[in-house]
């Protein structure tokens, strides 16, 4: 069964290309163009990992991560990884202090983001309570 990962950016054009070159790294890829799509489609799908621009219409990204770390909606720990052209050191702590278990600054490289998505696959059994 391939790993599920979704996929949360707003602009429909950097989620098709990301889409699309995860995909070709054998992932089963969910898209959502905004973050209560996103929030949707985690509890009902249950991805294995999670990659999440910050700016989204509707929620963002971070109340996304706080909904996911407060009422997870799996008992398995879903990895998320957060891909957001807020570089600032500042928002990168508060991705840290919400629990994100990566964070990659726009623009990023998609092998980048294919190995932060391999990481986070081979770490998931070491965080299953």
């Amino acid at each position: 069964m391939a790993i599920k990962v979704l996929l949360a950016d707003d602009e429909q054009s950097i989620l098709e290309i990301m889409a699309k070159q995860i995909a070709t790294a054998g992932y089963s890829v969910i898209t959502a163009c905004d973050g209560q799509e996103a929030w949707d489609k985690i509890n009902a799908q249950e991805p294995d990992v999670i990659v999440l621009d910050v700016t989204m219409p509707k929620m963002d990204g971070w109340e996304v991560l706080k909904q996911l770390r407060t009422h997870p909606p799996s008992k398995k720990w879903q990895p998320v990884i957060i891909v957001s052209a807020l570089g600032e050191m500042e928002n990168i702590n508060k991705g840290l202090r919400l629990e994100a278990d990566h964070y990659l600054t726009k623009p990023c490289r998609m092998e980048d983001v294919i190995k932060a998505i391999r990481l986070m696959v081979s770490l998931i059994p070491m965080r299953q309570h």
